[in-house]
């Protein structure tokens, strides 16, 4: 798997402030919600396996197969979201996820979307 273009290099700064418009599109899907609350929590990379546990947890889900689901979900679909928003860094390669922005800036939005949990 090649790396994903969209990532920016090492060492590249991010915008310090992300506009409301662009975390209120982030956390218009529940599942990019629960991923984002992850990511909060964990500082650093975050194996794209275990975020994908959490959201199927999340999403009260118990099977292998609605992991999967989940999982195929958040690799395709919302982690490019996110990743698109500058929100999060998502390295193909690796299968990892950081959060891009302090957390901070997130609180407030996830505190309005759902409680973050502790």
């Amino acid at each position: 798997m090649k790396s994903n273009p969209r990532n920016p290099p090492a060492g590249t700064a991010v915008a310090e402030s992300v506009s409301p418009t662009t975390i209120f599109a982030a956390l218009s899907n529940e599942r990019r919600q629960h991923a984002l609350q992850y990511l909060v929590l964990r500082p650093g990379d975050v194996v794209v396996g275990d975020l994908a546990e959490y959201v199927t947890i999340k999403d009260g889900l118990k099977t292998r197969d609605q992991y999967e689901r989940i999982l195929t979900g958040l690799v395709h679909t919302h982690l490019p979201h996110l990743n698109d928003a500058e929100l999060v860094s998502y390295d193909a390669d690796t299968e990892t996820v950081s959060l891009l922005v302090d957390a901070e800036v997130l609180y407030p939005y996830l505190e309005l979307a759902a409680p973050v949990d502790e």
